[in-house]
């Protein structure tokens, strides 16, 4: 009986651990997903063939080239994904990964090299959701929580649900935004 009572107790406390933590990085969070115009904004980003978990790897390694090598800091992190990696062979997905870059360094970039990719994102209404971010483990439970809710939207709404989705990572405002490209079925 004490053996059981010790596991129990160890069993209960897992629990409260494991829901104390999903509550914290937001999975519990309740989305409002809507549609919206929204984009704008400047990026320094490269192309990436393979596992979307390629990206954050990338963001890091532009993110540090800009600040070290050309004193231009950005505090939103880019990525685009492009395809639906239950239908897509990992290989094959393909996405982009950067920085967006502050209002005040965009004369900087006009003095960066070829070598870095630049763009601005669309202005255009897209399927738009939002998702606290307070760590790496934000990001995994988004993904979790955002994409399927995201993908219902659209398809309720008659729009394609394996659209493109843009993903900027608002690092001072502690949140993920996340816009779905509105395609038509």
């Amino acid at each position: 009986m004490k053996v059981m009572k010790i596991v129990l107790i160890a069993v209960i406390c897992i629990v409260v651990i494991c829901l104390v933590v999903y509550a914290y990085y937001g999975g519990f969070k309740r989305l409002n997903i809507r549609i919206e115009e929204s984009g704008g904004e400047t990026v320094v980003y490269d192309s990436l063939t393979g596992d979307y978990r390629q990206s954050g790897e990338l963001m890091d390694k532009i993110y540090y080239s800009l600040l070290n090598d050309y004193k231009i800091e950005t505090y939103k992190g880019y990525g685009k994904y492009f395809d639906n990696p239950k239908k897509t062979e990992k290989s094959n997905l393909r996405s982009e990964a950067g920085c967006v870059v502050e209002t005040a360094d965009l004369g900087k970039i006009t003095e960066l090299p070829s070598g870095f990719k630049l763009k601005t994102l669309p202005v255009q209404r897209y399927i738009v959701s939002e998702f606290p971010y307070k760590g790496k483990l934000s990001v995994l439970f988004s993904i979790m929580i955002v994409y399927p809710a995201l993908s219902k939207f659209a398809e309720a709404n008659g729009f394609d649900g394996d659209g493109a989705v843009i993903e900027i990572y608002d690092i001072p405002g502690n949140k993920i935004m996340y816009r779905k490209e509105i395609k038509e079925k």
